[in-house]
């Protein structure tokens, strides 16, 4: 079956298509673009609907374990839960976000990619051998971006203009991932834009499907990270190298460790968790105790992070103040 028959104009470029050599999904990608007869608003809705379903959709479950008694046994901050009131706060700046920066820039990300040969509507789309090694560039570049731009963040007249936003929840929840402000987003969406640019940039061999298999992972990894849960099968106890809840968690406790996003090294590399690793030292010695004992130390621990993480975080905007 082909589309030749079809009144659409844009079907047009898919006349010397067989449409039944294609998969379920790829007859339905190209019935999309068809249905909408232009590719860049079939596009841009497309990217931006997939960002607010897979960003709010990985949300609400965390929403619901905040909410589900049961799960505190596993919550980092266990005394810490997100209110209705801050969850509503923090949708409002999330939401805001999304439509004043990240609308515009993922709608305008297809066009600046497709100038440099990045595919759109075109099929057969690319399979998964062709995708994972991509996606780990993707990763592994924005992860050190990430890194050092969290870094720059964290001086004192960034922290206090811009970053002091995100540091509002000392025990982050699902929502919170990009709870930020305008400017951070685009700062930290730099990272997550430029490693795809640069490989299509290079190679011209590059697909928007798999910007979108990019995006979704990396949405459930920053959603997951500021979860605040760390349970037994997280993928941190899997994948050594991951940083997950229980690493991003410190953070945001301590103020001054841990800045990457995804994986552990950076911080290791550049010195960036001595405080970190002080910490889990001390968590496990703790082992050993009764029940009651090792919570009581686990909880004196906690307490001391935190007062540590509240000095450290004034010291900051004291210094931006007399910048």
């Amino acid at each position: 079956m082909t589309f030749n028959n079809t009144s659409s104009s844009f079907a047009d470029l898919y006349s010397d298509t067989d449409y039944s050599s294609l998969t379920w999904f790829e007859q339905q990608w190209v019935a999309w673009y068809v249905w909408i007869d232009n590719p860049i608003i079939a596009t841009g809705l497309m990217s931006f609907l997939l960002h607010e379903i897979v960003y709010f959709g990985r949300s609400i479950p965390w929403i619901i374990i905040d909410a589900i008694p049961y799960f505190r046994r596993w919550k980092l901050q266990a005394t810490k839960i997100p209110t209705p009131q801050e969850q509503w706060e923090c949708t409002r700046q999330v939401l805001f976000a999304h439509f004043t920066i990240e609308l515009p820039t993922i709608w305008l990300f297809h066009p600046l990619a497709e100038s440099i040969g990045m595919s759109t509507y075109q099929v057969p789309l690319p399979n998964l051998k062709t995708m994972a090694p991509q996606v780990f560039f993707f990763f592994f570049f924005e992860d050190l971006f990430h890194w050092a731009a969290h870094r720059a963040l964290h001086t004192p007249l960034l922290y206090k203009h811009i970053h002091k936003i995100h540091h509002k929840y000392s025990a982050p929840f699902g929502l919170a991932a990009e709870y930020a402000h305008p400017a951070e987003v685009l700062i930290l969406g730099t990272g997550t834009l430029m490693g795809p640019l640069m490989y299509c940039a290079l190679t011209r061999n590059f697909h928007i499907v798999t910007m979108y298999v990019w995006i979704t992972l990396r949405l459930f990894q920053a959603i997951d990270a500021h979860s605040g849960y760390d349970f037994p099968w997280s993928l941190q106890h899997i994948v050594p190298f991951w940083s997950g809840a229980e690493h991003h968690d410190f953070h945001h406790m301590s103020f001054t460790n841990n800045f990457s996003t995804s994986f552990r090294w950076w911080d290791r590399i550049f010195g960036t968790d001595t405080n970190y690793l002080k910490y889990r030292e001390r968590i496990n010695q703790a082992k050993g105790r009764s029940t009651e004992e090792r919570l009581a130390i686990e909880r004196q621990l906690l307490e001391q992070v935190e007062r540590e993480g509240i000095e450290a975080e004034r010291d900051v905007v004291r210094n931006g103040k007399q910048d």
